[in-house]
């Protein structure tokens, strides 16, 4: 896969990014150059290759699954112009 100019300005274009003729030139080469690595890697053979967190073998920190409410209710609905039990209160919108 190979990109173009008109995908780069596409992709430019959505992602909110403001590109100068010559950038977009640039950026060409520099996203081909990337997916052409991408490629390379698909080749790696890993069969039997386990996936790994860290180059270092190392266990997982783990904590204990406990349902609780956060205790921060308080906290999140303090600054809301009208509340009840912790919800926000909103004028009706639909009739």
């Amino acid at each position: 896969m190979s990109v173009d100019i008109d995908t780069v300005h596409r992709v430019a274009h959505l992602s909110r990014i403001a590109l100068k003729e010559g950038e977009a030139e640039r950026m060409t080469s520099e996203l081909n150059a990337i997916l052409g690595f991408v490629e390379q890697l698909s080749e790696v053979d890993v069969e039997g290759v386990e996936p790994m967190t860290s180059v270092r073998p190392m266990a997982m920190r783990r904590r204990d699954d406990e349902v609780t409410d956060g205790g921060k209710a308080d906290d999140i609905v303090k600054n809301a112009p009208a509340t009840e039990d912790h919800f926000f209160m909103v004028p009706k919108v639909v009739e």
